[in-house]
């Protein structure tokens, strides 16, 4: 069975994927959030951090999880157990 994820994107780039934040490598990781509310309170933290505003998707976890392995990009599911914060990144 399918489960309902949401995942973040730049508002008005949402064509172009998911919100990625770059791991201790230096590599994309694109956090797919089980809960609508964690996600939209991540959203809701990078925007206070100066990003640009996201917007919310939803989709089907095994849709965005062959879009990440499609593209070659990790992914973390994020459950409701799990606190994740925005940390500051240099570029």
């Amino acid at each position: 069975g399918q489960c309902i994820m949401w995942i973040l994107a730049p508002k008005g780039h949402e064509d172009e994927g998911a919100y990625a934040v770059k791991d201790g490598a230096g590599e994309k990781v694109v956090f797919l959030f089980e809960e609508r509310d964690d996600c939209e309170r991540y959203g809701i933290q990078l925007e206070a951090r100066d990003h640009p505003e996201m917007v919310l998707i939803e989709v089907a976890d095994t849709v965005a999880i062959a879009a990440c392995e499609r593209a070659r990009v990790k992914y973390t599911i994020i459950s409701p157990d799990d606190i994740v914060i925005p940390v500051i990144q240099d570029d």
